[in-house]
C-alpha cells in the first residue's frame, strides 16, 4: 500500500497556500476603474505619447467655424453646406470619443481578466491531464492491451482528480455566465447586441446551453471513471470474467462518447474565447496536447511509486512503452499544429490569420518557446531508444513536456482574454502552484485507498512478464 507521508502532504498544502496567495495578489492588483487601467497602460507605454484625438477634433471644429464666418453673406445653400459639414465633424468627434471609451473599457476588461485567466489556464490544464489519462485508460481497456494492467491503479488514481477538478471548472463557468469576468465575450449581452457574427452563433453560444453542455460532459466523464473503477476493483474478488468483459464494453462505448464530447468541449471551453475564429482541426489539436500530458503524468507517477519500493513488477519495458507514447504523441501534436498553422497562414484570410498574427506580434516568447519544448526537444532528446529506459531521464523530459503543454494552453487562452496585456508573473505562478498542489493531494490520497498493484485481471500475467 502506498503511504501518503506527512511531509508530502504538507508540501501539497504549502503549494496550495502559496498558489492562493499568488492568485489573491493577482485579483487585488488588477485595476478597479477604467482610469486606473489607463494609467497602468500609460506607465508601461514605451513611447510615452498621449492621445491627440481631442486636439485634432478641436482644430477641425475651429477651422469649419472660421470658414462659415468668412463665407457669411454668400448663397444660402452654401451656408447650409458649411453648417452640415460642421455638424458632420461634431458627429465624427462624438464617434471618435465613443470609440475611445469603448477601447478604454475593452482594455480595462482585459486587464481585469488576467487573474481569472491565470486561474482558468491552470484549472483547465490540470483537469485535462486527468481527462487525458482517462482516455488512455479507456483505450487500453477497450484494446485489451496486455502490457498495461499493472499501471491501471496509477491511472485510476490520477483520474480521481476529475471530480474536484470538474466541480471547480463548472463553478468557474457559472461565475463567467454571471458576468464575474469577461473571458467569454459572447456571454455579454452588450457585446452580442453589436456583433452580428456572434448573434448568428447565439443559438449555440449562449450561457444556458453552454452550462448544460459542460454539465453533461463533466458528468459523463466522471460517471465512466467511477463506474470503470468500480468494475476494476470488482475484478480482484470475482470468480469469473464478467466485470472484465463489462469494463471492456463500457470502455469501448465511452470512447465514442469521449471523441464527440472532447471536440465540442474544445470549441466551448477554449476556441470560444476567440468567437470570430475557428479551426476544423482544433478538437484534435487540443486532444493531442492533453493526451500526451496525461501519458507523461502516468510515467511520472509510476516512476515516483517505484522509487518508494512499490510497483516492483513494473519494469523498464513498461517505462520504455510510456516514453514511446510520449514521443509519438508529441510528433502527432506537431503534425496537427503545423497542419493548422500552415493552411491558415498560407491562405491568409483575415478573419482566420488574425489568430496567429496576434500570437506572433504579442506572444513570441511563449508561442515559439512552446513549439521548441513540445516538438524540437522531444524529437532531439527522446528519439533514441535507450534513453527511454532511464528513469531520471524520462522524469526530466516529462517535466519539460508538461511545461511546454502548459504554455500551449496559455497560448490558446490568454491572447483572446487579456490581449497584449499578458505576463507570466505572480498570478500565473499562483495558479500553477495551487493546482499542482491540489492535483498531487487528490491523486496521492486516491492511491492510498487500494494497493497500487492490481489483482484479478486475466491480462495481469501478460503484463507482469512484459519484456522486449
Amino acid at each position: 500500500m502506498y503511504q501518503f507521508s506527512q511531509r508530502f502532504k504538507i508540501t501539497t498544502f504549502v503549494l496550495m497556500g502559496l498558489g492562493l496567495l499568488g492568485l489573491a495578489y493577482g485579483f487585488l492588483s488588477a485595476p478597479s476603474t477604467v482610469e486606473e487601467a489607463k494609467a497602468i497602460v500609460a506607465a508601461h507605454a514605451a513611447d510615452g505619447h498621449g492621445d491627440g484625438h481631442g486636439s485634432n477634433s478641436d482644430h477641425g471644429n475651429a477651422t469649419h467655424e472660421s470658414a462659415a464666418h468668412d463665407d457669411h453673406g454668400t448663397a444660402q445653400h452654401q451656408s447650409d453646406d458649411a453648417h452640415a459639414a460642421s455638424e458632420g465633424h461634431h458627429e465624427a468627434a462624438t464617434v471618435a470619443e465613443d470609440h475611445h471609451a469603448e477601447h478604454d473599457q475593452h482594455v480595462f476588461d482585459q486587464m481585469r481578466n488576467r487573474p481569472w485567466s491565470a486561474f482558468y489556464v491552470s484549472a483547465l490544464f490540470a483537469f485535462l491531464i486527468a481527462l487525458g489519462v482517462l482516455a488512455f485508460y479507456a483505450v487500453n481497456r477497450a484494446a485489451q492491451a496486455g502490457w498495461s494492467p499493472l499501471l491501471f491503479r496509477v491511472m485510476e488514481g490520477i483520474t480521481s482528480y476529475l471530480i474536484p477538478g470538474g466541480i471547480i471548472l463548472f463553478v468557474f463557468f457559472v461565475l463567467s455566465a454571471l458576468h464575474m469576468n469577461h473571458l467569454f465575450v459572447w456571454m455579454d449581452p452588450e457585446v452580442v447586441a453589436h456583433d452580428e457574427l456572434i448573434q448568428n452563433k447565439s443559438g449555440y453560444l449562449n450561457p444556458t446551453f453552454f452550462l448544460i453542455r459542460a454539465a453533461l460532459f463533466i458528468g459523463g466523464w466522471i460517471f465512466y471513471q467511477q463506474f470503470s473503477r468500480k468494475l476494476s476493483l470488482a475484478e480482484e474478488t470475482a470468480t469469473d470474467n464478467k466485470s472484465f468483459v463489462l469494463n471492456f464494453r463500457v470502455s469501448a462505448g465511452f470512447l465514442v462518447f469521449f471523441l464527440v464530447t472532447e471536440s465540442i468541449m474544445s470549441w466551448d471551453w477554449i476556441m470560444s474565447v476567440d468567437p470570430h475564429w475557428f479551426s476544423t482541426l482544433f478538437g484534435w489539436y487540443v486532444f493531442a496536447s492533453f493526451f500526451v500530458s496525461g501519458i507523461t503524468t502516468i510515467a511520472l507517477f509510476t516512476l515516483y511509486l517505484k522509487s518508494k519500493g512499490l510497483l516492483e513488477e513494473v519494469n523498464n519495458s513498461h517505462i520504455h512503452d510510456l516514453a514511446k507514447f510520449m514521443f509519438g504523441i508529441s510528433i502527432f501534436w506537431t503534425y496537427l499544429w503545423f497542419s493548422q498553422f500552415m493552411l491558415i497562414w498560407y491562405a491568409d484570410i483575415p478573419e482566420e490569420v488574425t489568430y496567429y498574427a496576434m500570437r506572433f506580434e504579442s506572444y513570441k516568447v511563449p508561442f515559439l518557446g512552446m513549439l521548441v519544448l513540445n516538438f524540437l526537444f522531444p524529437l532531439l532528446v527522446i528519439m533514441r531508444s535507450d534513453y527511454k529506459r532511464i528513469p531520471w531521464f524520462v522524469q526530466t523530459v516529462g517535466i519539460i513536456i508538461l511545461t511546454g503543454h502548459y504554455l500551449d494552453f496559455y497560448n490558446m487562452i490568454m491572447p483572446g482574454t487579456v490581449g497584449a496585456h499578458w505576463s507570466i508573473g505572480i498570478p500565473e505562478l499562483g495558479g500553477i502552484l495551487f493546482f499542482a498542489g491540489l492535483f498531487l493531494f487528490v491523486v496521492a490520497t486516491a492511491l492510498t485507498k487500494v494497493p497500487v498493484t492490481p489483482k484479478g485481471s486475466p491480462l495481469l500475467g501478460e503484463s507482469k512478464h512484459f519484456h522486449y
